[in-house]
């Protein structure tokens, strides 16, 4: 089968994810086609070259560590132009030259487009739909509550009526929607290989490197040896350590951490969790999917949710990081298998 593949380049994790499940498709023997932009074009071409497509996509903007609406909105209506030129002639080669039979769109707009004004079916593969096709089981505050109506909205308007939802997901929830699947978390092949050993470091990741005092917030506990990753260089400040980013150096360091301290991004908590490493989540501002995963984090007791870093809370993290630890010792799960047995089954039997 042809399959047009879309995957949004904001954030590596969908496109470690859509990585993965790209290379079953090809091992199973199907004809797949890739259209993503930014730092997601770059990992995906790497790994298929000849069958990716770069195309324009859309981008968060950040100001202190959290999401800016407004300059996220200006900077796109300054880029649509020229977006939509390059977008268009795209349309048109993959149109002309490939005419897929089946979208797999996974959160990404130019395929689930593509899909319907081709008339194909479409599946989409996210953890995104939660938010739209499933009940959640989490307090949410009052501050909360216009993220979370803009957040479901945004979601219910992304990829509409497709023939079905596979939703990735850490934590269970009840479904309220047909042709809607949940599965566990999709992991890439150098985390299912990873040994997870319980080493003496605290790994840190910061996707927004706007947070300027975070070094000096992790030397108030210089009994702890911190590795950072985030702002992209290597430098040594006391017991914190900034390593630029390398994939095996932060694989390595993940699976030999004794605790994470993260934002509240779906993919590296579905993989310290996978691993057993107890969370720390900060979820960024404005983002109430990130919101969303650091409460079930402590919901489940892999963790604890602070609104942000300080010395008192992630001291307070720490003390009970044993206690985590013994609540991940039962966490299981087989999310790749699970999804491609799904796939399998679905592939044959889609239509419009």
């Amino acid at each position: 089968m042809k399959i047009l593949y879309g995957v949004p380049g904001e954030g590596l994790g969908h496109a470690t994810r859509s990585q993965v499940i790209i290379r079953y498709l090809l091992q199973k023997g199907h004809d797949v086609q890739v259209v993503s932009s930014s730092r997601a074009f770059a990992l995906l071409n790497q790994s298929f070259p000849e069958r990716v497509h770069e195309i324009k996509g859309f981008h968060l903007a950040y100001r202190n560590a959290a999401v800016s609406k407004l300059k996220t909105f200006t900077n796109t209506l300054k880029t649509a132009p020229e977006n939509l030129k390059t977008n268009f002639a795209k349309y048109r080669k993959i149109a002309e030259g490939f005419e897929p039979e089946l979208v797999i769109s996974d959160f990404e707009s130019f395929s689930y487009f593509f899909a319907k004004h081709h008339n194909l079916p479409i599946i989409s593969i996210d953890n995104m739909q939660i938010m739209s096709r499933g009940k959640l089981d989490i307090k949410i505050p009052e501050k909360q509550k216009q993220n979370f109506q803009i957040g479901k909205r945004i979601v219910q308007a992304k990829v509409p009526r497709c023939q079905h939802y596979l939703i990735t997901s850490f934590f269970p929830a009840l479904l309220e929607k047909e042709q809607t699947t949940l599965v566990a978390p999709i992991m890439r092949d150098a985390i299912l290989k990873a040994t997870a050993t319980n080493g003496p470091h605290v790994l840190v990741y910061q996707s927004s490197t706007s947070q300027k005092n975070l070094v000096s917030t992790l030397q108030e506990l210089p009994l702890e040896t911190f590795r950072v990753y985030g702002f992209n260089k290597t430098e040594t400040h006391g017991n914190v350590q900034l390593k630029a980013f390398s994939e095996q150096g932060f694989i390595d360091d993940l699976s030999s951490a004794k605790a994470v301290i993260t934002n509240g991004g779906f993919s590296l908590i579905s993989e310290a969790i996978y691993l057993h490493k107890p969370i720390c989540s900060v979820p960024l501002e404005n983002q109430f999917e990130q919101f969303m995963n650091a409460a079930y984090v402590e919901k489940l007791g892999y963790g604890r949710h602070f609104e942000e870093i300080t010395p008192d809370n992630l001291r307070a993290f720490l003390y009970d990081v044993n206690s985590f630890k013994v609540n991940l010792q039962n966490y299981h799960q087989n999310g790749n298998q699970e999804l491609f047995k799904l796939l399998d089954q679905l592939l044959p039997t889609l239509h419009c």
